[in-house]
């Protein structure tokens, strides 16, 4: 091997990319320990206890056993988070009272009907002012 540096250099690079992978699994696992609903207070101790005494296969254990129900937290807090983001957005761009919001659909109801030749401009302009006082 002495012969090859480039070689060398290849070996501890990928040393070293597997290793950081193997750290990110680790927090991974740490985290999805302490955020499982379903396991009791001695399971999660005994898994942290197994994936920090054996790292290596106490981690692969883990994810053996408890790998899909890993993943399904995982989506699940996945869609929480955009559920509470879309509700976010939809209070932030109406009012509190949500007749702004109403006014809003309606105006917008009036514009396709007017797009699509249904009212014509003096009929749409008499609604838009109804709905504007």
């Amino acid at each position: 091997m002495d012969d090859y540096p480039l070689l060398n250099l290849f070996w501890t690079m990928l040393w070293f990319f597997l290793w950081i992978m193997w750290l990110f699994l680790l927090f991974k696992v740490i985290g999805d320990i302490f955020r499982s609903h379903d396991l009791s207070g001695w399971g999660k101790a005994g898994w942290l206890i197994l994936t920090l005494l054996l790292p290596y296969l106490g981690v692969l254990i883990y994810v053996i056993v408890r790998g899909r129900s890993m993943g399904e937290r995982d989506v699940k807090q996945a869609k929480d988070r955009d559920a509470a983001f879309k509700e976010y957005v939809r209070d932030a761009a109406g009012s509190s009272d949500g007749a702004s919001s109403s006014k809003a659909d309606e105006l917008a109801k009036l514009a396709d009907l007017k797009e699509k030749g249904v009212l014509s401009d003096e009929e749409f302009q008499q609604a838009k002012a109804k709905f504007l006082v």
